[in-house]
């Protein structure tokens, strides 16, 4: 019978991956980004995510829930900024851990959807609620 995958070091490595990922496709011109404030370094940190606008609301499924930085930062200081199609939108997240993040993915872009569900670890998902607000800025 094999052996089931170590949480842990799934999580070590696939957080090892994304960094990696993470510092090419931040520069992508079309790549959507969450902009939240460093809890430590009070610096802008930016992080590629999928999700879907839907109205005033940007939604997402973070795959690693309480234990992503963006979410321990939002935890922090819940207003962010996200970067849709090139336009910096501001706003306040929302985490939503009543929200059942399996029903929501099927309603996030597949190729995202899949992405979550493959690197996520465990039970871990937490679906995050953006209210954006305002006028919307290129940059």
């Amino acid at each position: 019978m094999p052996k089931p995958p170590n949480p842990e070091r799934k999580y070590r490595s696939v957080t090892a991956f994304q960094r990696r990922l993470n510092a090419v496709v931040r520069r992508l011109p079309g790549q959507t980004l969450l902009e939240t404030t460093g809890r430590v370094s009070g610096l802008p940190r930016r992080t590629p995510v999928g999700g879907r606008r839907e109205g005033d609301s940007f939604w997402l499924v973070s795959e690693f829930g309480e234990r992503s930085q963006y979410i321990r930062n939002i935890r922090a200081d819940p207003r962010v900024r996200v970067r849709i199609r090139g336009r910096w939108h501001p706003g306040t997240a929302h985490l939503l851990p009543d929200d059942d993040p399996l029903a929501r993915l099927r309603r996030l872009p597949r190729l995202n959807s899949v992405a979550v569900r493959a690197m996520g670890v465990g039970t871990g998902l937490l679906t995050v609620r953006v209210e954006l607000e305002g006028q919307s800025r290129r940059s």
